[in-house]
C-alpha cells in the first residue's frame, strides 16, 4: 500500500548545546535525510518541522530543527518518531519503500489463483535483497530478483512471482 508519510528515524539523543539532535536513521543511507527540508512528528502530517541542517554522523543524522534552540529543547524530543512525506522522496520509477511492500499479497504470475501468502518482512543481503513470505504453512524466502518478482503492484497490494522450483514445494 502507497502510505503518503512513512517512518524515517527515531531521536535517539542530543548533540552539543544549540539543540541538535541524534536521529537513528530507518532507511538505506543516512545521506538519505539530506534530501528533505520538512519532516513530521505524526504519520498524518498534521505536525511539521523545518530543518534548518543535517548532517551524516557515521551511521547516525544529526537534525538542527527549526525552533530547537537548546539542549533542553532537543532533550525533550528524544524517542520520538520522524517522519517524511513520500511525494518529497526522490525515488526512481518502479522503486518502492520497504513500509509499502510489507503486507502485499503474492500471486503466482502464471496462475492467479496461486496465492504464496503475504510479504511479511525484506532482509538485505550483499547481492539482491531477500522477500519473506509467510502463509499457514511457514515462513519462505525468495530472492529480489527481476527473474523471480515479476510484478509489483504496491497501490493493489499485490506482487506477482514466479517462484524458483523447490522453493514452495518439495520439487528439486
Amino acid at each position: 500500500m502507497i502510505k503518503n508519510f512513512l517512518e524515517i528515524g527515531e531521536i535517539t539523543g542530543t548533540h552539543g548545546v544549540r539543540g541538535e539532535v541524534r536521529m537513528n536513521p530507518w532507511c538505506d543511507s543516512p545521506e538519505f535525510v539530506k534530501g528533505f527540508r520538512t519532516l513530521y512528528f505524526d504519520g498524518n502530517g498534521v505536525s511539521s518541522v523545518k530543518l534548518k541542517s543535517v548532517r551524516p554522523h557515521g551511521n547516525v543524522v544529526l537534525l538542527k530543527l527549526e525552533g530547537v534552540d537548546t539542549v533542553e529543547d532537543a532533550q525533550k524530543l528524544r524517542g520520538k518518531l520522524l517522519y517524511m512525506k513520500r511525494s518529497d522522496a526522490q525515488l526512481p520509477e518502479g522503486h518502492f519503500f520497504v513500509a509499502e511492500l510489507i503486507g502485499c499479497k503474492v500471486y503466482d504470475a502464471d496462475n492467479s489463483d496461486i496465492c504464496y501468502g503475504e510479504l511479511t518482512d525484506v532482509s538485505e543481503t550483499g547481492a539482491n535483497d531477500v522477500w519473506h513470505i509467510t502463509n499457514e504453512k511457514g515462513e519462505y524466502l525468495i530472492p529480489s530478483i527481476p527473474d523471480v518478482v515479476i510484478e509489483t503492484d504496491v497501490a493493489s497490494d499485490c506482487i506477482l512471482i514466479r517462484p524458483l522450483k523447490g522453493i514452495f514445494d518439495d520439487e528439486d
